[in-house]
């Protein structure tokens, strides 16, 4: 079968990767490059057993300083748009304990899918992507935050994750970069077994082992309609032309909701802004840390990847821009040098910004949908986990095109 993949991101790409290994023609539809957009500057971190949704019972009591402070990590601003609205209304609709349970265990369980698809790629492709099965650290600043993070524990726990709860002392032992730190340290979440890798390395790297086997790729080339018959589509209408094939799979991240419409479907997707820094740390190693490090306090994340330090953060609902302002910039930087002061003086480089494209639940948009031609398939709505449930979802694809 010839399956068309509109979108070239980490989940794209990996969607592309599963159709080929099950034996069908790709091809490949992007109006950027391989990871340009949402892919490539993110957290770098492959968070397969710590998945706790956004969605979550303490957003209620974060919602005034979510709407009004200036420096929140979380931010909202409301605009006249209606899909802000709709979305927000069944973002806050989630966020209750019973909902939060349940998607944390369905994610877990996707994740351990993608874990092992991962892997399996890994083991046959031996990407030179940076990968590192380094471990994760969550710390908390405060008691309240740390007890509500042992009870997610707890929860992940009970559904199969292994994970510890650490002392101030212990993380400094897990993670000696922190010892500066760690006065401000209630305690941690360690989870031995998570990952990182820089994701536009995976991305090129799976770009390139795609095209040694034949899947093409038509890039810089954005898809501008449908062309539909007898109720599936025929063919994609692109500034090259048309593009003909028997499925198609939307994996266009943010501007998925879009396309979709013409489709008569609507995405219940909403972009999540976030940013992130690069900091080339060769010169001073032991400045930074080698465990990946999440600050739940700060909602800022640290990742070894080879010789630099990937710092991500901020959960921004504002709409669909990209830029990035010198504020949200310097307060990474701060970050970085307040839990890691000795890497103050290293070079800087790629500040980046990103959309998540969520969902309100936190949950992925997998499969076919209720309304689509039957030969569309989706594999949209990651959120801040694209990286971690990547090859997840695509195994998922993957299995819905056999049922066809």
């Amino acid at each position: 079968m010839h399956v068309c993949v509109l979108g070239a991101g980490v989940v794209g790409l990996a969607t592309a990767y599963q159709l080929s290994q099950d034996g069908h023609q790709v091809t490949v539809i992007d109006r950027g490059a391989p990871g340009a957009g949402t892919s490539g500057g993110n957290g770098a971190q492959l968070s397969y057993s710590y998945v706790q949704p956004l969605a979550d019972p303490s957003i209620w009591r974060q919602l005034p300083k979510l709407l009004l402070a200036a420096d929140s990590p979380l931010k909202l601003r409301i605009q006249a748009d209606p899909q802000q609205w709709a979305w927000g209304l069944r973002f806050m609709l989630a966020c209750n304990g019973a909902r939060s349970r349940d998607t944390t265990a369905q994610l877990l369980t996707l994740a351990a899918e993608s874990r092992a698809a991962f892997d399996q790629m890994m083991q046959a492709e031996q990407l030179a992507c940076d990968f590192a099965a380094s471990g994760k650290l969550v710390i908390y600043s405060n008691a309240d935050a740390f007890a509500a993070a042992r009870q997610q524990m707890d929860l992940q726990r009970a559904l199969g994750s292994v994970q510890t709860a650490q002392t101030a002392a212990e993380c400094v032992a897990t993670e000696p970069a922190l010892a500066h730190y760690r006065a401000h340290i209630e305690g941690a979440i360690y989870t031995a077994s998570e990952c990182a890798v820089d994701s536009q390395k995976l991305c090129d790297g799976l770009a390139a082992v795609l095209r040694q086997r034949g899947v093409r790729f038509l890039l810089q080339t954005p898809v501008t309609a449908w062309v539909q018959a007898q109720g599936r589509v025929a063919a994609v209408h692109t500034p090259q032309g048309e593009v003909a094939a028997d499925a198609f799979v939307l994996a266009l991240g943010p501007q998925a909701p879009q396309l979709a419409r013409a489709l008569g479907v609507r995405l219940p997707i909403y972009p999540i802004k976030g940013y992130s820094i690069t900091l080339d740390v060769a010169a001073q190693p032991s400045a930074a840390p080698t465990v990946s490090v999440t600050d739940a306090a700060r909602k800022v994340v640290f990742a070894r990847i080879g010789n630099r330090l990937r710092v991500a953060g901020m959960a921004e609902l504002v709409g669909h821009g990209l830029d990035i302002p010198p504020a949200r910039i310097a307060s990474l930087q701060a970050s970085t040098q307040a839990v890691f002061p000795h890497t103050r003086g290293l070079p800087v480089t790629q500040p980046w910004a990103g959309l998540r494209p969520a969902t309100p639940t936190g949950l992925p948009i997998v499969g076919r949908l209720a309304g689509a031609p039957a030969n569309v398939l989706f594999n949209v709505g990651h959120g801040p986990l694209g990286l971690t449930l990547a090859f997840g979802t695509a195994q998922r694809v993957v299995q819905a095109l056999r049922k066809e």
